[in-house]
Order: C-alpha cells, then structure tokens, then sequence
C-alpha cells in the first residue's frame, strides 16, 4: 500500500485496497459532474482509468468545472484532468482519449474490460448511446441525468432509471431506453428538485446539444460524488 492511501485502508482494508488497485473504470465526459467523479476514483484508488472527452475549458465553465481555472482556459480537459489524477496517483494506469464521443464511437469504446461505466454526458443521443452500448456489452452503468437548473443537495439521489422522477432529461433518456428494450438495470443520478425553467438557454445545436440550464458550483460535484460513491461501493463490495 503507498503511504497516501494509509487513511484509506482503514475504511476499506487491504483487500479492498487492492480491488480498487485492480479495477478498470470508465469515466466520459470531464464537466462539472465528470471531473469530479473521476477524481473521486483517483483517490479511492482505482489503478485504471480511461477518461474521455474532447471539449477545452471555456471561461463559462469556471464557476462549476474542477479543471476550469482562469489559467487553463482554451486547455484540453482531457490534459487538464487527466495530469491531475496522475499527480494524484502516478502509478495510476490512465487512457486519454480525447474527442467528443459520437453514437458509433460509444460501441467502439465501451468494451467487457471495463468493470463500470459512469456516462457524465450532457447530451442526449451519444449519453443513449453508450449506456446502450453498455447494456449490450454486459458492463455496469450509471447515468448522470440533469444537475442543471438545480440548488437543492438534499434532492440528489440514486435510483434505477426506471425509478426516476421529475427530472426532465430522465424522462427523455427513460423513454428512448425502453424503446431499445432496456427497462431497468442503469443506475441514475437524478434530483427529485424541479429545475428553474426561467434559467434555460437554448444553443445553436452543436455536439447534439439544444440548451442548457443555469448551474452552480456544487451541484454537478455533487452528481459526480454519488457516482463515485456508487461505484467505488461497487467494487468494494459495500452497496447498500
């Protein structure tokens, strides 16, 4: 055990210490929710990771975005998080695939190596897709539905997709997942909050997105802690 993870093998002992060591993750998408779920597993210590995105940080992502800084505006996120988690762990086994991930390209990435996928995309077609492709490939998935628009934490929950509510990206993703045959068996991050409707602003479409609500500084952390938490529960052998 490295000496940066003593605090750890005290909640999780030696063995789940090496489990963690272990186990292959996939996280795509390095926003709000994404950066934050990946550095979660960073430091619980899962030895292999693969991160994806192909986004750079935009001086709109600092109130909310773990990699966003006044300094690293027009960087790769992908260069950005990922250098940090290896500072993190440098023995860390880290993929870098940097590109938006397309439908196709989300049956090509998602493969039976992995041990969980956490889809942290704010996007509907490619977020379907690879929790699609998931499904299909017999690998666990949980889905981060809309922070945006949120100000309760005491909201955040996690539930089966076929169990969430009010959330209106959860309703959409529910309803084009049953459509495929897939009921239940994803794992969703979803607020039972109404979203402020006075704080959406549409886009002009681009990477499959029409609009996007407003969004505050720890919401999407939020998100991505009950992801990670439910992962790393996960492979630890310590669900609920």
């Amino acid at each position: 055990m490295a000496v940066w993870q003593e605090r750890a093998e005290l909640l999780f002992k030696a063995e789940g210490i090496e489990t963690l060591k272990n186990s292959n993750v996939l996280v795509v998408g390095l926003g709000g929710v994404g950066s934050f779920a990946a550095e979660f597993l960073a430091r619980a210590g899962v030895g292999n990771m693969t991160i994806v995105d192909g986004d750079i940080v935009d001086i709109t992502n600092v109130n909310r975005q773990l990699p966003a800084l006044h300094s690293t505006v027009g960087m790769p996120k992908i260069k950005v998080v990922g250098d940090r988690l290896m500072d993190i762990n440098p023995e860390l086994n880290l993929i870098r695939i940097e590109e938006f991930i397309s439908p196709e390209r989300a049956h090509e990435i998602v493969t039976k190596d992995f041990d969980y996928v956490l889809d942290c995309i704010d996007s509907v077609t490619p977020k379907l897709n690879l929790i699609i492709a998931a499904k299909r490939k017999g690998v666990k998935v949980i889905s981060n539905m809309g922070a945006g628009g949120k100000m309760l934490a005491s909201k955040v929950v996690v539930k089966d997709i076929g169990k969430t509510d009010v959330c209106p990206l959860a309703k959409v993703i529910r309803k084009r997942l049953r459509k495929e045959g897939i009921k239940s068996g994803v794992k969703a991050v979803f607020s039972l909050e109404k979203p402020d409707e006075s704080s959406l602003k549409m886009t002009d479409g681009s990477n499959y997105k029409k609009s996007f609500f407003g969004t505050n500084s720890w919401m999407p952390a939020l998100f991505g802690l009950h992801a990670a938490e439910t992962v790393i529960k996960h492979l630890v052998k310590k669900e609920k």
